[in-house]
């Protein structure tokens, strides 16, 4: 069976900032796959600092060709970060979402969307003071990705829970004290996995 194409999309915690290609969480739910006798292609189009539109001005430059079998989605935490607002979030990411079912050739059922990690609970929002109002916002966003992602009928995977974990376990963010480190990427696919199955088998 020739390779399941995969396409994610997102921002570093897609790319995976201060990790490895092999470490990032699409390349280690690849692996995991390929355990399970799948063997998927994966594209990746994210970088580190994208907010929803800018990984929009990204895919138009390198736009995806052809179909794919799972599109994953991870986007929105540098709108929160720069402080946009969260209406404004609901309308772009609804526009994303819908274009991740497009390249998931019209299958919503063939698209994951994974909610936005919280970094409030990192070493480095804890040097900005009170990280409660982070964790809100996250929450916020969450709520309005999750409804969206219900709403056309794809899947929707929560790694905020485990990025909550980092405080309490410093192997779980890299050196910049931000970012996640490989070993939580593979709690985030290890939590893929069982959709992504589903979805390709």
């Amino acid at each position: 069976m020739p390779a399941r194409r995969f396409l994610a999309l997102g921002d570093s915690y897609t790319i995976g900032e201060h990790v490895s290609a092999e470490s990032r969480w699409p390349n280690q739910l690849a692996k995991l796959l390929e355990a399970e006798g799948i063997q998927t292609e994966v594209t990746i189009i994210a970088r580190t600092g994208w907010t929803v539109d800018e990984l929009w001005e990204g895919i138009q430059v390198n736009p995806p060709e052809g179909t794919y079998d799972l599109v994953t989605l991870l986007i929105g935490v540098n709108d929160q970060y720069r402080g946009y607002p969260v209406d404004g979030y609901r309308e772009k990411f609804r526009f994303m979402l819908e274009k991740a079912v497009l390249y998931a050739g019209g299958h919503p059922d063939k698209v994951i969307v994974l909610s936005i990690p919280d970094w409030g609970f990192t070493p480095f929002a804890a040097t900005k003071g009170d990280t409660e109002p982070i964790s809100q916002m996250i929450d916020e966003f969450n709520a309005i990705n999750l409804e969206e992602t219900k709403s056309v009928g794809a899947h929707y995977v929560d790694v905020t829970i485990i990025s909550r974990m980092a405080l309490d376990d410093f192997e779980l963010i890299t050196g910049d004290r931000l970012h996640p480190s490989g070993k939580m990427y593979a709690m985030w696919a290890e939590k893929v996995l069982p959709i992504a199955l589903e979805i390709l088998r």
